[in-house]
């Protein structure tokens, strides 16, 4: 049986939880982090020693870090649909997952969704929020462009990309901040939003992160 560490309310956890339901996974789902608490136990510890969610065990294998987990889940249970054999396509996907790590997370999570609504307001830096806020302009505006040509980032159908990059749309799109016209981020939105898991997984309230940080997860 698939066991999924981390709470629902975690983007990074979404990510895992999303896969796992285009894939029709059967699985148990282990809440744990924020208000569940556990991070710090010793059992969760020796599955990962970073004390961070999510966290899978598949049998007898322990996988963390998200992406680490979306490509092992795509490999060993989604390679018809989430793990093309061809390196070169596979590639197009992993630039798009590299970069929501590297460009879209540290702007819109660490900067936006952590500084303004995660932070008490008498602990926030205005100017840095502004800051990251213009990042993500600029970073929607690049995904505007990327999608004008095709429905989903790396091609045809929903990929790993997709997936490490549209999960934190619902969080984006849901926060009252300035935003650029991007119609065709716009539409690839309403095509994720189309999707039984997205729904299920993803559009969920996250009201119980509002000026309340957590040591670690997201």
């Amino acid at each position: 049986m698939l066991t999924i560490h981390g709470r629902r309310s975690s983007s990074n956890v979404q990510k895992v939880m999303w896969l796992i339901g285009e894939l029709n996974l059967p699985h148990h789902h282990h809440a744990i982090g924020g208000d569940y608490g556990g991070l710090n136990d010793p059992s969760f510890l020796a599955l990962n020693p970073n004390g961070r969610i999510p966290v899978i065990q598949d049998d007898e294998l322990v996988v963390w870090e998200s992406h680490a987990i979306l490509r092992f889940l795509a490999a060993s249970h989604g390679a018809d649909l989430f793990w093309d054999q061809s390196a070169a396509r596979r590639s197009q996907v992993d630039r798009w997952m590299d970069w929501a790590l590297t460009a879209w997370q540290p702007s819109f999570l660490d900067g936006v969704f952590w500084g303004m609504y995660r932070t008490p307001v008498a602990q926030r830096n205005e100017h840095a929020i502004a800051a990251s806020i213009k990042a993500c302009a600029g970073l929607m505006l690049l995904l505007d462009r990327a999608l004008a040509q095709r429905p989903f980032l790396a091609g045809e159908t929903l990929s790993l990309a997709d997936i490490a990059v549209g999960t934190t749309l619902y969080r984006y799109f849901g926060l009252d901040i300035p935003r650029p016209d991007v119609p065709n981020v716009a539409a690839w939105r309403d095509r994720l939003e189309t999707r039984p898991a997205y729904r299920e997984h993803v559009m969920i309230p996250f009201d119980e992160l509002k000026e309340k940080p957590f040591p670690t997860g997201t």
